[in-house]
């Protein structure tokens, strides 16, 4: 089947058409017959299997119910879907038409991305290669195919040359070495042999991963245009562009013709004429073009800073007033630096306004390559509700034309990099030509993308001296305008190596570096999450098929994770208790993580990426939202934390500090503080009169502690504006310094019963809810969590968005979250609000109109005490 790939243009160039269906795939050992037959017409599939296109080898096995879903409980372990997949090619093929419109054109058939390697037959003939999953394959098929009429594609797919040995995570032996031989042949899913956050994949992501599409255009051809924007700052008034672009005449005489582009209210055109069977670039500058100085230019702004403004040029060549060609390039127009003065450190500024980096690290968008456009909008939406403004690219692993648009679109910065590990994690590419062919690839289709702001040659490690002094060649040749970091840990300030373990607050805030690239914690997810990655059986014993979520010995320190929660808040009764105990550590951890480089803004703090943001798969670890889409607390901890203007308590000094992150200076607002005992009792007040300076941390001063403190005890600041508005507020429970890790007198907190309303309100293929929680009692009501579900069926609505979760409530306080969900994810049904939290209930006349529910499912007293063990069962799972 064809379907469009873009809307057609006001210009005559052919739209084009992906081959999105239609396909089969067989196991080449199971295939006989040669690549010219399998292409031919009249070639019959026998017991081939529907196939997944954009997918894996492994994605259509499991759609075809070969296999079992992989990244539920131990379904991936090798004894049940086999190793063997790794070191087996596979057949692709198809039967499309081609459309009329072609007739006359040449025509091409693109590959966007196939891992690791193929060979490409259309009607009986090879047409060519491919080699690395990031390069792009593109072929003139012009002599093969005829408009109108049906063609064969076959395509086999051969998986990288060395997929490796991996480890099994299990709890006696812990996630195990990260990585391995599977380096050796750079640009692929390196990942996937397996690391601490993933287990492998059997297939190592081998297959079609992505689209596959029709193009057909006159004689010349635009090819790689590149768009530059310069801003003479301290002005923002004017912007200069700069447009470059190749031309290819692929016929046998020469063409003369216009290049033309529009953008905004620009436009511009110029003749060029290109030799037969050559290439030419053009270069257009305000000085050549003077349309292209551009007058009061709409800014592209980091998530926090400003909108995301983007411009789309349409650029084209025309031969005898007939469009050859044609690009659409969406771009912004920013202008990034990565220093300040009297700094020697890595300071991101765009527009002229320093970027203080709050980010996520993504080292697999998913473990088999399962995300669609839509489920990325919402990985990287959380991350704009999270305050985010970076994504960490980490060695490649998630690039996809949607990975890059949707953050033009909300504003998130990339740190992106090629396809090195850490040096102890795998050896250098054995295939320089592979390597650089990918990487040139990869600049060349997405760096017209002003959310790129890095490219990184590196993980944790320098890249031998012939491909460092290759990609600073490249470098020069293809990106004018951004930094190239050679060592994501080391240079200009960027230190790595985690920790990665859960950690007290006040051990944030001890460091030396600037640039922090990954630091993380573990984040474990809600119960419903845990519930939806494995068997009941599994859900009271802390077991393998915890480990194969990443629950084990190794950097996140799973192990001693258990005995620190019980230590710090209480002895665990169940998982229920678990998952409730954990959601305080998610967001002890995770606030303090942000809170702590808060603290030395700019001073000499310029950024932390915390390791990870997005999780590969469903996972106990290092994550602000579940492989379901479920955030757990520690995304609302960011979202306080990384907020553009924040009040803080320094956890590690006990100043209050307000956070600037904004360009300009916070006058005439006002703060306040108070502390609370147990009971619900004010011990102490105080309000400030607060001036802050643009992009720093002003402190002002330490708590006064009164000595009538319970043993635990809470803290709620408030900021407001000079007009009474509040900017940001914070809660914080803590214990006495002489105790100050024994948080356990929090579980004779009485119960906080709430009242709450629900109002609905649809629009524009949206249910909106907006949910107004109060607490009319005498008790602190500590993290209150909201949760969608469809009322009938009981089920999750996923995703969804909250304007804030987890959320403390002193006596007499109310506040308002707004909850965003498709309404097609209502299927029909009604939506419920289901409550739950470390004490909180619902009165009873909040329950009576069915619009929310106590969760049931999470209410510790729901299940029966277990302990919640920690047992091996390795011996059924032996190392392979």
């Amino acid at each position: 089947m064809l379907t469009s790939t873009a809307s057609a243009s006001n210009s005559s160039a052919p739209t084009p058409v992906t081959i999105d269906s239609g396909w089969q795939l067989q196991d080449a050992a199971k295939v006989s017959q040669s690549g010219a037959e399998i292409a031919a017409p009249n070639f019959k599939p026998q017991n081939w299997y529907s196939a997944t296109v954009p997918g894996t080898v492994l994605t259509t096995l499991v759609n075809n119910h070969v296999y079992p879903e992989p990244l539920y409980g131990e379904n991936n372990r090798p004894d049940k879907i086999p190793e063997s997949l790794a070191h087996a090619s596979y057949w692709y093929r198809t039967v499309f038409s081609v459309p009329k419109s072609y007739a006359g054109k040449h025509i091409w058939l693109n590959l966007e991305g196939v891992n690791f390697s193929s060979e490409v037959w259309l009607n009986g003939k090879q047409i060519g290669t491919t080699r690395g999953a990031f390069k792009r394959g593109i072929f003139d098929v012009s002599p093969l195919v005829k408009p109108g009429k049906k063609s064969v594609l076959a395509i086999e797919v051969s998986p990288q040359p060395h997929p490796g040995d991996p480890h099994e995570h299990t709890i006696r032996d812990g996630v195990g070495k990260n990585g391995g031989i599977t380096a050796i042949d750079g640009p692929t899913f390196l990942s996937t042999i397996g690391w601490d956050w993933i287990p492998a994949i059997r297939d190592r992501d081998t297959g079609i991963w992505q689209k596959v599409f029709l193009s057909a255009t006159g004689p010349v051809v635009v090819k790689d245009p590149l768009v530059t924007t310069d801003l003479p700052l301290p002005s923002l008034d004017s912007t200069d562009v700069g447009i470059q672009t190749k031309l290819e005449n692929v016929t046998d005489v020469a063409q003369k013709g216009l290049l033309k582009g529009t953008f905004g209210d620009v436009s511009f055109q110029q003749a060029v004429e290109v030799a037969p069977h050559s290439s030419q670039i053009v270069s257009l500058n305000p000085t050549t073009t003077p349309a292209l100085h551009v007058q009061h230019p709409k800014l592209w702004w980091p998530n926090g800073y400003g909108p995301q403004n983007l411009y789309n040029l349409h650029l084209s060549f025309d031969v005898d007033g007939k469009t050859s060609d044609s690009h659409d390039i969406s771009f912004g127009v920013r202008k990034i630096a990565y220093s300040v003065p009297d700094s020697p450190n890595l300071t991101i500024s765009v527009n002229g306004v320093p970027i203080f980096i709050r980010g996520g690290n993504w080292g697999l968008d998913e473990a088999m390559k399962r995300n669609p456009r839509e489920r990325l909008e919402a990985q990287i939406r959380m991350h704009q509700i999270a305050n985010l403004n970076m994504i960490r690219n980490w060695v490649g692993q998630s690039t996809s034309e949607d990975f890059y648009e949707l953050c033009d679109k909300y504003g998130i910065l990339l740190w992106d990099e090629f396809f090195q590990p850490n040096p102890s994690d795998g050896p250098d590419p054995d295939d320089m030509d592979t390597y650089m062919a990918n990487v040139r690839d990869k600049i060349l289709r997405f760096r017209n993308h002003p959310s790129i702001a890095v490219w990184c040659a590196r993980n944790e490690g320098y890249p031998p001296k012939q491909i460092d002094d290759a990609l600073r060649s490249l470098m020069t040749e293809l990106e004018p305008t951004r930094l190239y970091q050679a060592n994501s840990a080391d240079g200009r300030g960027v230190n790595s190596h985690g920790p990665y373990h859960w950690r007290t607050p006040r051990e944030f805030y001890d460091f030396n570096e600037s640039f922090k690239t990954e630091i993380g914690s573990m984040s474990v997810p809600t119960i419903e999450s845990v519930q939806g990655m494995m068997p009941e059986k599994d859900w009271e014993t802390i077991n393998d098929d915890w480990a194969e979520h990443d629950f084990a010995k190794g950097a996140a320190s799973g192990e001693a994770y258990p005995g620190i929660i019980a230590s710090r808040y209480g002895k665990v009764a169940n998982l229920a208790d678990f998952v409730r105990k954990s959601q305080l550590a998610n967001y002890e951890a995770f606030r303090a993580m942000y809170e702590g480089r808060n603290a030395k803004l700019f001073h000499p703090t310029t950024g932390i990426i915390t390791w990870m943001s997005n999780p590969a798969q469903p996972s106990f670890v290092w994550q602000i939202y579940h492989h379901d889409l479920e955030p757990n607390s520690a995304l609302f901890a960011v979202k306080s934390a990384a907020e553009p203007v924040h009040i803080q308590l320094n956890e590690s000094n006990g100043e209050i500090q307000v956070i600037n992150n904004l360009p300009s200076a916070l006058e005439s607002a006002h703060a306040h503080i108070a502390i609370y005992n147990l009971d619900g009792a004010v011990q102490y007040e105080h309000s400030f009169d607060v001036s802050a300076p643009a992009s720093s941390a002003t402190s002002l001063g330490s708590v006064a502690w009164p000595s009538t403190l319970s043993s635990v005890h809470f803290v709620k600041l408030e900021l407001h504006d000079a007009s009474g508005k509040t900017i940001s507020d914070n809660f914080y429970w803590r214990a006495l310094p002489e105790h100050q890790d024994d948080l356990t007198a929090l579980d004779s907190l009485p119960t906080a019963t709430l009242d709450a309303k629900v109002v609905r309100h649809d629009a524009d293929g949206k249910c909106l809810l907006s949910v107004t929680l109060h607490n009319p009692g005498k008790q602190i009501a500590l993290m209150a969590h909201l949760q969608l579900r469809r009322k009938r069926s009981g089920e999750r609505v996923l995703p969804v968005y909250y304007s804030g979760n987890y959320v403390s409530l002193v006596p007499d306080e109310s506040t308002t979250i707004t909850i965003e969900a498709a309404s097609s994810d209502l299927k029909g049904d009604t939506p419920l609000v289901v409550v739950d939290g470390w004490n909180i209930g619902l009165a009873t006349s909040s329950l009576s109109d069915g619009t929310i529910a106590i969760n049931t499912n999470s209410q510790v007293d729901h299940w029966p005490v277990t302990g919640l063990p920690m047992i091996s069962d390795s011996s059924e799972h032996p190392a392979k």
